[in-house]
């Protein structure tokens, strides 16, 4: 790059200046599909092991023979390109198998947490209108059960405890009842029941020849996925990525981490892979530098730290509460850590004493990055270096850039130091959102920009900090209220552990300000007290009206709280019930 040039770039995107030793301020993307990387990782890393479950390895290229069978079998199954196939697995071999061999087709993957109600599912499945679902055995009954006019037509059947060793199946058979239990929560007690939708076995569904090599191909520009959003605020959308999005997000994050050993690291795949986070993380990035993947169908710290003691981890992404439960297992089992020298947080807001103590029990990073399913996900990290700045989200990933605008007037951007809405644009911003072009057409706006609704602001260094989600924001009294703000306030007294705060509908309109928090061992529940006390730290319009004691906050699998979920279970029937004391 020209000097010139590299001005130029540095004038338009100041944050470059930050970004770690070796990372490259442009970027050349990689041309192709997510179907042609995974090909020239298998070529390339063929004997090297692929995938880890529970001890029991593949490798690169008997992973890639699985993925031709499978893609056999999806189309012996009457897959096209273009038709969407639905994934409702955890993490496991056939799961990195399915995603790749419903690609392979040029058909688009639909990933679905494996234990959503059987409402949550038929409002996805009605909405993609999938013909084939690639199911975990025991959610089998529920895709089985969705109502016949949801144009399912074939179930494959997965049975996790078939991709373990020898020695753990037949442990897994043994008639004691510890052992069965164990068995009963990796697989179904009894074979799914075929009525109505044939199920086919996921060892039948590979019997077959290859797909041909020459079989047509998707193209870059092609969906690759319908991923859903968390529904945290409302109804999940289904955000379209295409294979260019995702392999942009991919190589980004090669980018990002300077020191990368191409065919020697060791991820650990504990984030679920139905999950944007974990999707990438785990089945595009890991397989493009041709990583061993261990992965994990659940997150269970003594599973993690077995597996740490025989095959180490070196780069490890998750989220907040993991790594604290990790530190503190290893040291009390006297399990090492010292060799994983990368890891990135997301999801939510990773405390510093998370940071200090996972840095002093590895030797290696750990820093905050930010990401939306719209946007692959990541779209900002800290550096992998000595300029990360606790507390925030780090800055753009290359080629991508970033506004903060008024919510309400996008097109007027905000000073520096002032809260705005976060607008993205770069290579891996989706295409917009499954049979919802209204939806689309208010998240896209000219140019290529995404809108998050998220209020951020950035400051003199260029570093972003996310301050709360429009939605969620609280209006009372004609004052804006951020629940991050008084949940951090309530958080800060001794008695509570955890706290989130939303807004409830009063009669007459408006809000009141509502939290539900999440009293310490011992502590005593006194509202008035904490009150008061959120009253010597906050404006009076902030403290809440109710507080409300509850034994554990709901949360999404990868332990997001769901404040949507708080603010029905604390809105009175009948909207607009008084609710408590004023202020």
């Amino acid at each position: 790059m020209s000097k010139a040039v590299k001005g130029l770039f540095e004038h338009n995107r100041p944050w470059m200046r930050h970004y770690a030793e070796g990372v490259p301020t442009d970027l050349v993307l990689p041309k192709g599909s997510l179907v042609d990387m995974i090909e020239e990782s298998v070529s390339k890393y063929g004997s090297k092991p692929a995938l880890q479950f529970f001890g029991a390895t593949v490798s690169y290229r008997e992973m890639g023979e699985q993925i031709r069978l499978a893609a056999a079998g999806l189309k012996r199954l009457g897959v096209r390109p273009g038709d969407r196939v639905a994934l409702v697995l955890p993490n496991c071999p056939q799961h990195v198998v399915a995603f790749y061999a419903v690609l392979r087709l040029g058909a688009i993957v639909v990933e679905h947490n494996p234990l959503y109600t059987d409402r949550e599912l038929r409002h996805l499945f009605e909405d993609h209108g999938a013909t084939v679902a690639i199911v975990w055995d025991k959610a089998v009954d529920r895709i089985q059960g969705l109502p016949a006019d949801i144009p399912v037509r074939t179930i494959v059947s997965v049975d996790l405890i078939s991709a373990m060793p020898r020695t753990m199946r037949l442990a897994l058979s043994l008639p004691i009842p510890a052992v069965r239990r164990s068995r009963s929560a990796l697989t179904a007690d009894k074979k799914p029941r075929s009525a109505g939708r044939p199920v086919l076995e996921w060892k039948k569904f590979l019997d077959n020849r290859p797909l041909p090599r020459r079989h047509p191909r998707p193209a870059a520009g092609d969906l690759a996925a319908i991923q859903y959003t968390s529904g945290t605020t409302a109804d999940p959308k289904g955000a379209m990525l295409t294979h260019a999005n995702l392999m942009a997000n991919a190589a980004q994050g090669r980018a990002w981490i300077p020191g990368l050993r191409m065919g020697k690291e060791t991820v650990y795949g504990v984030l679920p892979m139905f999950h944007a986070y974990g999707l990438t993380l785990s089945l595009t990035f890991a397989m493009s530098i041709g990583a061993k993947l261990v992965l994990f169908p659940k997150f269970d710290v003594d599973l993690v730290l077995k597996a740490a003691k025989k095959t180490p981890p070196t780069f490890l992404p998750a989220v907040p509460p993991i790594y604290d439960r990790i530190v503190e297992g290893a040291a009390k089992e006297g399990v090492s850590l010292k060799g994983v020298r990368f890891a990135i947080s997301g999801a939510m807001n990773l405390p510093v004493a998370t940071v200090e103590a996972w840095e002093k029990a590895t030797g290696g990073y750990l820093v905050e990055g930010y990401g939306l399913t719209e946007t692959s996900p990541v779209a900002l990290g800290n550096p992998m270096g000595p300029t990360r700045k606790a507390g925030t989200v780090g800055v753009p990933f290359p080629l991508t850039d970033i506004k903060v605008v008024d919510p309400e007037d996008p097109t007027r951007e905000k000073h520096r130091g002032e809260a705005g809405e976060l607008l993205i644009r770069g290579p891996q911003v989706f295409q917009g959102y499954w049979n919802k072009p209204a939806e689309t057409r208010a998240a896209l706006l000219d140019g290529g920009w995404f809108r998050t609704g998220d209020i951020v602001s950035v400051d003199d260094d260029d570093f972003v900090t996310v301050r709360d989600r429009i939605k969620e924001l609280i209006i009372t009294g004609g004052f804006n209220v951020s629940p991050s703000e008084v949940e951090e306030a309530l958080k800060r007294h001794p008695a509570v552990a955890e706290a989130a705060v939303v807004g409830l509908t009063r009669r007459g309109g408006g809000e009141d300000v509502v939290a539900a928090v999440v009293v310490r061992p011992d502590a005593d529940f006194d509202p008035d007290n904490l009150r008061t006390y959120v009253r010597s730290e906050l404006a009076a319009y902030k403290v809440p009206r109710r507080i409300v004691q509850i034994p554990d906050l709901p949360r999404s699998l990868i332990g997001k709280v769901l404040r949507r979920h708080v603010r029905e279970s604390l809105q009175p029937k009948g909207t607009g019930e008084d609710t408590g004391t004023t202020t």
